[in-house]
């Protein structure tokens, strides 16, 4: 998939580059056309020109195909198309060769990378002109127009240069952004990884240990019920029931983090309803939802997606007033939309990130550009909306 970018990349760059010359050389063909019918009207050789004409296009056109193992070939054949272009049409030669032999040596300049090719290509591009200007017309015409030769050559070759280096630095450019993301991207998922295995850590000191500080507990009372003493097997009986109520305790809290597992292990409906359940259950809040996706997501996306709607759940928890709540979700042209809205009292957005102890919005907003995605909020006094869009990086069609 990386790759299918780059190229695309790469070309829509090329296709950039190429497009001024096509319209350069099109005003050439119109150019050579109306000079010969003003000097002489000749239909069959201005269909070979014509021919002649769109080949050396298309070849230019394709020219981004070339290698270092193809650039003489390609050069040699453009090189004799422009010159039997001259040759046909010896009432407009001078347009063909002005215009279209400067380009050769300017693209010459952009995709040689070694400097006596160029040099090379220039040389043999001025031998094309003085042969066909000298075979198509004579020595006072060749006087003539030989200083606008020259200038056309100096300002093609100059901009020539400038432009392909232009557009390969941009390539460079966005190429190293794209590897950037890419990075970044390793980075966050890395991190959640990282995350994870701490919570399951976490999980196995409260929940392992607990239990097996029970099980001593138990063990002692049962050996303290066989000799007869009770007393002192119910004293330790209490402590493992109040041993065990606090590792149930920390078991949730560790469980409640751990939710948030791999696209490959959780459907992202179903997740969604739990923290609804879970939600109506702490506040007597009554939530609709509609969640509609196609798409199996990223793992990436998952989590950031169930985090954003748990933290927004939390603010209206916290500060809406309100009674009701709708959840929105769906994908659309790749894309992932969510949104939150509640009936609560509403606030001032100015104010987001202002208020000490309040980040839950940043929060969401960081976990929105994390995942290329975008988040808007809108809010009055009939309650307030977060809308997230993020594009489905990953998936398939379920």
């Amino acid at each position: 998939m990386n790759e299918k970018k780059d190229g695309r990349l790469h070309l829509n760059e090329l296709f950039a580059s190429r497009l001024p010359i096509l319209i350069w050389v099109s005003l050439v063909y119109a150019g050579t056309v109306v000079l010969q019918f003003f000097h002489d009207v000749l239909i069959l050789r201005s269909v070979v020109f014509t021919g002649l004409f769109t080949i050396h296009v298309l070849l230019h056109w394709n020219s981004y195909r070339v290698t270092q193992k193809q650039f003489w070939l390609y050069f040699s054949i453009q090189g004799i198309l422009i010159y039997l272009c001259a040759i046909v049409m010896p009432g407009g030669y001078q347009v063909v060769l002005i215009g279209l032999l400067p380009t050769l040596i300017a693209q010459s300049f952009g995709y040689s990378f070694k400097v006596k090719r160029a040099v090379f290509i220039a040389l043999i591009s001025i031998v094309i002109f003085f042969d066909s200007a000298l075979t198509v017309g004579d020595t006072e015409e060749l006087v003539l127009f030989l200083p606008l030769f020259v200038l056309v050559l100096i300002l093609v070759v100059s901009y020539g240069i400038l432009f392909f280096e232009q557009v390969q630095e941009r390539v460079r450019i966005q190429s190293f952004l794209q590897d950037l993301q890419e990075a970044h991207k390793k980075v966050e998922e890395l991190t959640l990884a990282n995350e994870r295995q701490r919570m399951a850590r976490d999980l196995h000191d409260t929940l392992a240990q607990g239990v097996a500080g029970i099980i001593l507990r138990l063990e002692a009372a049962d050996a303290y019920m066989v000799q007869g003493k009770t007393e002192r097997a119910q004293t330790i009986i209490k402590q493992s029931m109040q041993q065990a109520r606090r590792t149930l305790a920390e078991a949730r809290r560790a469980i409640d983090n751990l939710r948030a597992k791999s696209a490959s292990e959780i459907d992202f409906k179903e997740a969604i309803e739990d923290e609804v359940q879970r939600f109506e259950g702490a506040t007597g809040v009554s939530v609709m939802t509609d969640v509609i996706v196609h798409k199996r997501l990223s793992r990436l996306l998952m989590e950031h997606s169930l985090h954003m709607v748990k933290e927004s759940l939390t603010n209206i928890a916290r500060h809406a007033q309100a009674d009701k709540v709708w959840i929105t979700v769906s994908d659309e042209k790749e894309r992932l939309f969510i949104e939150i809205k509640d009936n609560g009292v509403g606030f001032n957005t100015n104010a987001i990130g202002r208020d000490a102890g309040h980040y839950g919005l940043l929060g969401i907003q960081e976990r929105a550009r994390l995942i290329a995605g975008e988040m808007k909020v809108s809010s009055d006094a009939n309650g307030t909306t977060i809308t997230i869009d993020a594009p489905i990086l990953e998936g398939e069609a379920t």
